[in-house]
């Protein structure tokens, strides 16, 4: 993440839930799975990122324009809220890179004749496939 671009701990929400899945009597007993909130329109982000943010088409963004990370991959609590913390870093990393603008550019001229001259000979080839009329 770009320098300028940091997010304050007190606008994420981390909260430790219990994972899913199996994992024996650590699951059930031990609260190590990490659930984090990120609420873009109340964040100090610049509003370029914004927009970009929540144009992204991402399953964890909801309508309301909070991103949801569930991090349950670890076995430690610790371990879970960093991989949390990272995968948002990525995500607003990925919003702060500018995209390309697209410039418009037209065939050459050369390559407009080859063109053509391809799809008479395709023509051709087509017709002589057809019946003999004698």
């Amino acid at each position: 993440m770009p320098a300028s671009i940091a997010i304050p701990r007190d606008e994420i929400q981390l909260t430790a839930i219990r994972s899913q899945g199996a994992g024996g009597q650590n699951v059930n007993k031990v609260s190590s799975a990490i659930h984090l909130r990120f609420d873009i329109h109340a964040s100090s982000l610049p509003a370029a990122i914004k927009q970009r943010l929540l144009a992204l088409s991402d399953h964890r963004i909801t309508e309301d324009g909070v991103i949801i990370i569930k991090a349950q991959q670890h076995r430690t609590q610790e371990k879970n809220r960093s991989d949390a913390l990272a995968r948002l870093h990525e995500l607003v990393t990925r919003a702060a890179k500018v995209p390309k603008t697209r410039r418009a550019t037209r065939p050459t001229r050369g390559s407009r004749e080859r063109r053509l001259t391809s799809k008479k000979q395709r023509g051709q080839t087509k017709s002589l496939r057809g019946k003999i009329n004698t």
